[in-house]
């Protein structure tokens, strides 16, 4: 899943300043989740910048609304009332919520309310943990199910560092060298003959360094970028 955190209180406010009739938009995936921006979020960030407005003498009319998804067409369309009520959105869901609702709502204000962190898992309760970057180019059939390109910290392709000692990266003696996991993994399935694979020079073309990407599933897909 997204994992993400809120910006800090004082960002916040700073980048509200202009507006008085404020849409406070949660989303109910993914950082509602990681505890950053579902029902429960809206409703304190809401009181805190109420407070706080009062505080400093300047009232504030907040409309609070939670949507399913803020990344798909369907769920987004449910915010036009508010967005048309409101002079500016302060959206907590993830980079591509606020992206895409400021695009659906141009030019309407959507200002982000939370720092979008990393893919990852849950560890336990509010503890994540980034487990993959979306480089477009999955090998972790090839790894046993360890990412080197984020575990690692050096995002190495073949083997351990020189830094690496007793199975720990050199970074954080609690940190476990993301290689040391590749090979206790391949060994646990009776592959070490993997692990002396050599893997070729990344392809970093399926990552970001082209500019955005786009999937489209042919049997189904409808682009609604394109004009009917």
């Amino acid at each position: 899943m997204i994992v993400a955190h809120r910006k800090p209180m004082e960002e916040i406010l700073r980048s509200i300043e202009g507006i008085d009739k404020l849409a406070l938009c949660g989303c109910n995936s993914c950082v509602a989740v990681c505890l950053s921006g579902g029902e429960r979020e809206v409703r304190i960030l809401a009181s805190q910048i109420r407070i706080a407005r009062q505080e400093a003498g300047r009232l504030i009319e907040i409309e609070e609304l939670v949507l399913e998804r803020s990344c798909e067409p369907e769920f987004v369309e449910k915010a036009a009332e508010v967005v048309q009520r409101t002079d500016g959105m302060l959206n907590i869901s993830c980079g591509v919520g606020v992206g895409y609702m400021a695009e659906v709502y141009a030019p309407y204000r959507v200002i982000p309310g939370l720092n979008t962190t990393f893919y990852g898992v849950g560890l336990g309760e509010g503890v994540f943990e980034e487990r993959c970057g979306g480089c477009g180019d999955c090998l972790l059939d090839r790894t046993g199910g360890v990412c080197p390109i984020i575990r690692c910290a050096k995002s190495i392709l073949n083997g351990p560092c020189g830094g690496s000692q007793d199975g720990n990266c050199e970074i954080s003696k609690d940190m476990p060298c993301a290689w040391q996991l590749i090979w206790d993994r391949l060994r646990d399935q009776g592959r070490e003959e993997d692990f002396h694979v050599v893997e070729p020079v990344k392809d970093w073309r399926t990552a970001t360094a082209a500019g955005p990407r786009r999937l489209a599933q042919e049997e189904i897909a409808v682009d609604r970028t394109e004009p009917a």
